[in-house]
């Protein structure tokens, strides 16, 4: 692309925020996370400001420890075709897993999604960090499967999909009434597929969308997962809070592409940011503080035991020094524990300071004026440490209501944000080019060599 590069932007939308205290606020709207007329206000506010995404996240399992605005929730794929009926240009992304999913099955969902919002759509792939310690009791096994085996299967399990989205050419169903012709047998492709993990046969029972292909989303930061979207992916998310380590990351996973025929280009960083915004900085950190009031410690703790391998804090006092205790080795999500271990070394918090720290969803240095975050966002992508962000609001609607109404505009301004949309895909907008039908293009250099090899006699 020849367009000068511009921050991208991503909209995570989970019910009233991320502070897990957002739905105490007596504003906040009961029942949010199940509320289809208020995601569809959010999309719509996301699609006002020209944000890239709009990004649904999931889990699999439940318990007493888990965050309020996922205890009762929408699967996510339902949700996206919902919101693809009340926008037009956004971005719509989910989560789904490849450690808990079939490859035709999911391969379905996504296909069908695209097709919905005529070309938006794309798939989180995850292979689920286990926070509950339950979620492979239900899907039929005794424990939650093992790290790197699940990023093993994961391997397989994209070939797969992306190989099934390639199951009918663009032009397949040519639909000849005068014929009786639907579609052109030699244009439709069977995977069949076999592998350590999965035999699939195909092909896939719906066509390619007008972006051909679902964009590919990761989040995993732990060096297989880097791999694996280096292969991949062609947005990362990521929650780095510190600048060095951020640009540290970036370098790393845009190093590794080469590896895979890959440019720098051809996959954006998103790094996670949860600002608080008001009018004065001293505003910001009332609001701040207004959250933190509203934490029950208690609550706090128990979704910390959760969040970070099931750790028992019941022997532990909330003014107990979080180095002194003992936490399990995780089979989970390894980048919380990477974070919490970074904290405890840099500030020696209390276990009541860790839960605010970790949980509270805020960045000291984003809790400020519209201007502040502009300069904060404006310094990681000028200076190699994003493509771009995802604002995981504290608190919604407010939250991104006010990054569109007052830090847009400034991006705007200096000239690092669109002022509107150039296109009307998710691949558009991110500058990402549409996947050649691999089945295609596979016949056309068979030909081409074939030719080569007749002009060469």
């Amino acid at each position: 692309m020849t367009r000068e590069r511009q921050i991208r932007l991503s909209a995570y939308l989970v019910g009233t925020g991320i502070h897990v205290a957002s739905w105490r606020l007596p504003e906040a709207k009961r029942n949010a996370s199940i509320d289809l007329e208020f995601y569809k206000k959010l999309v719509q506010t996301a699609e006002r400001g020209k944000f890239d995404i709009a990004f649904i996240a999931d889990s699999l399992a439940v318990n007493e420890n888990s965050h309020p605005n996922i205890l009762n929730r929408f699967e996510p794929t339902t949700l996206l075709a919902a919101l693809a009926g009340a926008t037009s240009k956004i971005g719509l992304v989910a989560t789904a897993s490849t450690t808990y999913h079939e490859p035709y099955n999911l391969a379905r969902l996504f296909a069908s999604v695209d097709q919905i919002s005529n070309g938006r759509a794309g798939w989180n792939l995850v292979t689920t960090g286990d926070a509950t310690g339950e979620t492979g009791r239900n899907f039929n096994l005794d424990a939650h499967v093992e790290h790197d085996e699940r990023y093993r299967r994961a391997e397989e399990f994209i070939d797969v999909v992306q190989g099934l989205w390639d199951s009918w050419e663009d032009d397949a169903f040519v639909q000849d009434k005068e014929n009786g012709v639907y579609f052109d047998p030699q244009k439709m492709h069977r995977l069949d597929y076999r592998g350590r993990y999965f035999s699939v046969r195909g092909p896939l029972n719906i066509g390619r969308s007008r972006q051909g292909q679902p964009v590919i989303v990761q989040a995993g930061a732990s060096e297989p997962g880097q791999w694996l979207a280096a292969r991949t992916a062609e947005v990362v998310f990521s929650h780095v809070k510190d600048f060095a380590k951020a640009q540290e990351f970036y370098q790393s996973l845009k190093g590794k592409l080469a590896s895979f025929g890959r440019t720098p280009d051809q996959l954006h960083i998103l790094q996670g940011i949860s600002p608080i915004i008001a009018d004065t900085k001293e505003e910001a950190e009332a609001m701040q503080r207004r959250l933190q009031e509203l934490l029950v410690p208690e609550q706090g703790l128990r979704f910390l035991s959760g969040y970070l391998g099931k750790v028992d804090f019941s022997k532990y006092t909330l003014d107990t020094p979080a180095a002194e205790v003992e936490f399990p080795a995780d089979n989970g999500i390894q980048s919380h524990f990477e974070r919490m271990t970074e904290l405890i070394r840099k500030k020696n918090p209390t276990l009541r300071e860790l839960y605010a720290l970790l949980e509270g969803g805020v960045n000291d240095e984003l809790v400020g004026t519209p201007e502040q975050v502009a300069d904060v966002l404006e310094k990681w992508f000028a200076e190699g440490a994003a493509d771009g962000f995802m604002l995981v609001a504290p608190v919604l609607p407010q939250g991104l209501e006010d990054f569109v109404d007052k830090v847009i505009p400034i991006l705007q301004e200096r000239g690092l944000y669109r002022l509107d949309y150039e296109g009307d895909t998710l691949r558009d907008h991110l500058g990402l080019r549409k996947p050649e039908n691999r089945f295609a293009a596979r016949a056309r250099l068979e030909k081409a060599e074939s030719q080569a090899s007749s002009a060469a006699k």
